[in-house]
């Protein structure tokens, strides 16, 4: 298992290795012991979701109020989709910034993310279907989102018409969030993230 630190502070790559032969593969897909000695500290497991999308749904951008936050390890089970991760601390050096990985059947990779960060995918084809471990149990007065197609964000979705849920239609853009006082701080979510090294 491989575990990289993407460009954004936080987020993670995870790249399992695959045993195959002609029954099948095997392999692990989460590894509590390395995941803690990549991130500085073990996930807490409260919550497991798993959730199926359309080709060109898209899910996002969610994220929770820190602390406690909601940290996430996430993999594609079935299908391919593009994963995208948000920095929406503010005062972060990349605050703003966003991330992309692909999660699909093959490479069976996952990616990690902090609290604090915002998380959305595309569905590639239809019937994908996504699984996700959650730090914290869902909380719906602390959950919020950020329009997906946010202009400042400028996320390029693979979608010509992406489909939205009406919560996700509905929600702020990154500027109307921050006026609102509805993002997290990045002095908070590293007070936060330290606390759980400690």
């Amino acid at each position: 298992m491989k575990i990289s630190e993407l460009s954004i502070e936080g987020a993670w790559e995870i790249t399992p290795v695959q045993h195959g032969d002609p029954r099948g593969v095997f392999m692990e897909w989460y590894r509590y012991d390395r995941l803690a000695e990549a991130v500085g500290h073990p996930l807490r497991l409260a919550q497991a979701n798993l959730s199926t999308s359309a080709r060109g749904v898209v899910r996002g951008i969610h994220y929770a109020q820190v602390p406690p936050g909601q940290a996430k390890y996430i993999t594609c089970v079935r299908g391919a989709l593009l994963d995208v991760i948000v920095d929406l601390r503010q005062g972060s050096p990349t605050f703003g910034k966003y991330e992309t990985v692909r999660l699909d059947d093959v490479d069976r990779k996952a990616v990690y993310l902090a609290e604090g960060l915002g998380h959305g995918f595309c569905a590639l084809e239809d019937d994908v279907t996504i699984s996700y471990l959650c730090s914290e149990t869902y909380n719906p007065a602390r959950e919020f989102a950020i329009h997906p197609l946010d202009v400042q964000l400028n996320v390029a979705w693979p979608a010509d018409s992406p489909v939205l849920s009406a919560r996700d239609a509905a929600a702020p853009t990154l500027a109307e969030a921050a006026e609102r006082g509805l993002l997290p701080s990045y002095a908070d979510c590293r007070e936060y993230i330290q606390s759980l090294r400690a």
